[in-house]
């Protein structure tokens, strides 16, 4: 009889479990508003980091949609764990490849559909990437770098677009944790990012996209 690894989950892994069966069954409806931290805190006898962890994990997977100063949106009632899981088997060179053409189309309407909103969430990403790349704070470091470029898709004006670069996204944290040993190719590239902010504040579609290829043909 041969034997069978047992894979446990964590606490907020089994949390995000039990809020997508909830959102399946429709105990919490497509578009409708997730409770309150507060409450799911209550309503599964957790802390206030699993449960964090746990919507962080749903909105990587597609089910929510955490909007700042109005709350967390169910987004979805299938996500994309198949797309998940078709990326998880790609080597990173495919990975990368698509990351790349996505980005760009991205950018270059981020350029023409930016919203004051998604202005301020990279100017923010932005700013805590610079503090934690001067800190040598690796985690952190690239978890800024991933938000503001996510911000960049949210701001694209296609929900498409946004959701398959958050899908990958959750893969490219995963390939830099891998090949970099600390911050110091993020301080290198911070002023080139600051410059594609400023494109795409200003509307300048080609100067976007040039800096945008810049910077990923040096990541």
């Amino acid at each position: 009889m041969r034997n069978e690894a047992i894979i446990r989950k964590s606490l907020a892994e089994e949390v995000a479990a039990a809020i997508e069966e909830k959102i399946k069954l429709g105990d919490f409806p497509l578009e409708s508003k997730l409770p309150t931290e507060p409450e799911l805190m209550k309503q599964f006898a957790v802390g206030r980091s699993t449960i964090r962890e746990a919507v962080k994990y749903l909105s990587q997977s597609g089910y929510l949609s955490v909007q700042q100063g109005l709350g967390t949106f169910v987004k979805s009632v299938i996500g994309h764990h198949a797309l998940d899981a078709k990326i998880e088997k790609g080597n990173f060179d495919d990975i990368f490849e698509v990351r790349h053409v996505l980005e760009l189309r991205i950018i270059e309407k981020a350029a023409i559909n930016r919203t004051a909103k998604g202005l301020k969430d990279m100017a923010q990403a932005l700013k805590d990437r610079r503090k934690y790349a001067e800190s040598n704070n690796l985690t952190a470091c690239v978890e800024s770098d991933i938000a503001f470029h996510s911000a960049i898709a949210e701001s694209c004006g296609n929900n498409i677009l946004t959701a398959l670069y958050t899908t990958l996204s959750v893969h490219v944290n995963k390939f830099f944790m891998s090949i970099y040993k600390d911050t110091s190719p993020f301080l290198s590239s911070q002023k080139q990012h600051e410059e594609l902010m400023l494109a795409i504040k200003n509307k300048h579609v080609k100067q976007a996209v040039d800096i945008a290829n810049r910077i990923i043909q040096h990541i």
